[in-house]
């Protein structure tokens, strides 16, 4: 698919990091944006009940995952 130019805000930080990134493993920024937006809406379309599931468990377990990251 042929990409289409869009125009937006980014966070200085945000960008920083991003520029970083793109020049360390050697890609565009497009590749990588294209990427997490992708990712993100895919993300958000699990569906609410298993998401709400899916929160109800980390918010009860929260402190056993806070040990377990350690």
């Amino acid at each position: 698919m042929k990409p289409v130019k869009f125009a937006t805000q980014i966070d200085k930080t945000v960008l920083s990091e991003l520029k970083d990134y793109v020049n360390q493993a050697d890609r565009s920024i497009s590749s990588v944006v294209t990427e997490a937006i992708s990712e993100y809406l895919e993300r958000i379309k699990i569906r609410p009940a298993f998401r709400s599931a899916m929160d109800a468990v980390i918010e009860e377990n929260t402190e056993l995952l806070k040990r377990l990251a350690k």
